[in-house]
């Protein structure tokens, strides 16, 4: 398609409507003119403004049927090759990890969260007469941990660092199964896990797989190269007193 000559002789008509836009000094020369389609057309101008190397004014033009009167559609800047651009935007959700939510931040479930079920339908012990009649007179958590959600915690459980696979558990000497600071916990994941009670411990507090372990475990003993050893006497003796015979 043959560009529109009148609307590519219109290139001052563009630097016009650039300077009425763009600070003094931000035009530089002009790239080239892009046909855009019947009557339209688009001339692109260097952009000079500090901070913007690589982007480039765009000015739209455009004129009527059997019409020599050329009008502004548009004016723009658009970036090009190594032009310094934002990232492209990230939904809040999808931005933030595990850890990061600090004291006064607010994280609510998806409405579709597939990690929750009403209360009444789901839970630990679903044949207790305490669910039953909390499901008939409204009472208890309004959400529970669904099986999805449930299995999805246990992964990252046996999976993370409170997990077999954890350096600390390869180099253990016993495993949390068999630890005495091991407190048990209720439900349908006690045969997996429980929490480490040993004030002295990495885990402290944490949930850790019955298959984890660490070194502070109640049947550690130190081997006989980390117990004390019986030293031999000492060449010079500084503790007696000796007896000097006079000369």
């Amino acid at each position: 398609m043959t560009i529109d000559a009148v609307l590519a002789e219109a290139a001052d008509v563009a630097r016009a409507a650039l300077d009425d836009v763009a600070d003094a000094g931000t035009v530089g020369e002009q790239l080239r003119a892009v046909d855009d389609g019947e009557r339209l057309l688009t001339h692109l101008f260097v952009c000079t403004q500090p901070g913007y190397r690589g982007w480039t004014w765009a000015v739209s033009l455009s004129r009527g049927p059997e019409d020599e009167h050329v009008t502004v559609n548009d004016v723009v800047l658009l970036p090009g090759e190594g032009a310094l651009v934002a990232p492209d935007w990230t939904p809040y959700r999808e931005r933030i990890q595990p850890g990061d939510l600090s004291p006064g931040d607010v994280l609510p479930p998806e409405e579709d969260d597939a990690r929750l079920v009403p209360g009444w339908s789901a839970g630990d012990h679903l044949e207790t007469l305490d669910r039953v009649y909390a499901r008939e007179v409204g009472l208890g958590r309004e959400w529970v941990l669904s099986l999805e959600g449930r299995d999805l915690a246990a992964q990252r459980w046996q999976e993370g660092d409170q997990g077999p696979d954890a350096p600390i558990a390869k180099q253990a000497p016993g495993t949390c199964h068999s630890c005495g600071f091991l407190v048990s916990l209720a439900g349908p994941l006690a045969d997996r896990f429980g929490v480490c009670a040993n004030g002295m411990a990495n885990d402290d507090g944490r949930v850790v797989a019955f298959s984890h372990g660490c070194g502070a475990h109640t049947g550690a003993r130190l081997s006989r190269s980390a117990s004390p050893q019986k030293l031999p006497p000492p060449v010079h003796d500084t503790v007696m007193i000796d007896d000097v015979a006079d000369l």
